[in-house]
């Protein structure tokens, strides 16, 4: 679960990590009185108004805008409420349709009052899962281009690995502030910056920690000028008060849709459906997909209750994307029974009618799968029944061809 960067200021906040200030906005007239605040709390007429969107790179679509004085804050927090904010990272890039700006994030001027003096570091905290450990990567060159430091300069981009059983030691805290060129109080600073920086991470169950830049200002503080922060979902049990900063309408709708439904649904831009019980299976699915010369639209995981009703949601949600030419059923019925996965296809298919128009190919293997070939065969329906992957796979080949 990703979380907006005024959210992800107010985490970190919360664990003693030194943020930029700022207030979010939904309104002009809540932006008005953001500023007002920042004036306030800073002492300084000029502020940063800030797009808030999960995507980052909001600087390059127009969605970042230092402003001077209340006539400036008005004019840019009404150019950027509202707009169809194009970055690197949203759908499709700079040429997609971009994402709807509702929130906006007016913020001190972190740089002030001597700009030349500052410094920008990259900064995160993240997941190795190679090494099975935790990963600090961090460089001198902060600033929206880290991608491309990471392309062309790999050597400038340092990883401090962390036994999560040890936790953070005092020497890589130290290593770290001396790989980044720092000394005397920005030393210590930093050292403090990133424990607790580290902190927050694990105690959040956060699977990312991003903060770039990481700033030192003028008067050697360390602090964090923008921030993404991603929480493991499957943590969140342990953190209702994350849970609840999630906002629906920043993510995929029918994602949003198959949630509610208990469904695992990834959207994907190929053209054969996938309905699958369990994570495994759903990979082998979808490589198998690939291999017969077809690309899967999507990842989807009925979990172990594929009775008529979940398996119809899925249909319907699988439907949903006009890219799909066939749909892939692949059942393995360990808890659940194939010839009642079966039955339900045949339910789902006949509720749906005429809603169902691109050929459907039914995989099941396990309990019962004799009698739910049977079932599927004697259906009447255009159903396409396999007993091997194989033999689906070349269905769903066949299938495209036509």
């Amino acid at each position: 679960m990703n979380l907006h960067e005024y959210q992800a200021k107010e985490l970190l906040a919360s664990f003693g990590v030194a943020i930029q200030k700022g207030h979010m906005a939904e309104s002009l007239e809540e932006a008005k009185a953001a500023y007002e605040k920042i004036r306030e709390e800073s002492g300084a007429d000029v502020a940063i108004v800030k797009a808030q969107i999960h995507a980052g790179g909001r600087g390059k679509g127009g969605g970042v805008k230092l402003v001077k004085n209340m006539d400036e804050l008005v004019e840019q927090s009404g150019n950027i409420l509202g707009m169809m904010l194009k970055t690197p990272q949203t759908p499709g890039g700079m040429d997609g349709e971009g994402k709807l700006v509702r929130k906006i994030l007016v913020a001190e001027d972190a740089y002030a009052p001597d700009f030349d003096s500052c410094k920008e570091f990259y900064v995160s905290v993240l997941m190795d899962r190679e090494k099975k450990c935790n990963v600090i990567v961090y460089s001198t060159e902060g600033g929206m281009d880290i991608e491309k430091v990471a392309e062309e300069t790999p050597h400038l981009v340092h990883k401090e690995h962390v036994d999560p059983n040890v936790g953070l030691q005092g020497f890589q805290l130290r290593k770290i502030a001396f790989n980044l060129g720092l000394s005397g109080q920005s030393f210590k600073e930093m050292t403090k910056f990133i424990s607790k920086l580290y902190t927050a991470f694990v105690k959040s169950d956060a699977s990312l920690f991003e903060i770039n830049p990481c700033l030192l200002t003028g008067d050697e503080r360390v602090i964090a000028v923008d921030s993404k922060v991603s929480i493991d979902d499957n943590a969140l049990f342990r953190h209702p008060d994350l849970a609840a900063l999630r906002d629906p309408e920043e993510e995929d709708p029918t994602e949003v849709e198959a949630k509610s439904f208990g469904l695992n649904y990834v959207n994907l831009d190929g053209n054969v459906g996938c309905m699958v019980n369990g994570a495994g299976l759903a990979m082998a699915t979808m490589d198998i997909i690939k291999l017969s010369g077809g690309e899967p639209a999507n990842f989807l995981d009925v979990g172990g209750t594929a009775d008529a009703k979940r398996v119809e949601q899925a249909f319907r949600i699988i439907l949903r994307d006009p890219k799909v030419k066939a749909i892939l059923i692949n059942i393995f019925g360990g808890i659940v029974r194939c010839d009642r996965v079966a039955q339900g296809v045949v339910d789902a298919y006949k509720n749906m009618g005429d809603e169902i128009k691109v050929p459907i190919i039914v995989r099941l293997q396990g309990t019962n799968a004799d009698i739910a070939k049977d079932i599927i065969d004697n259906s009447g329906l255009e159903v396409h029944s396999a007993t091997l992957l194989q033999e689906a796979a070349d269905l769903v080949k066949s299938v495209l061809a036509v």
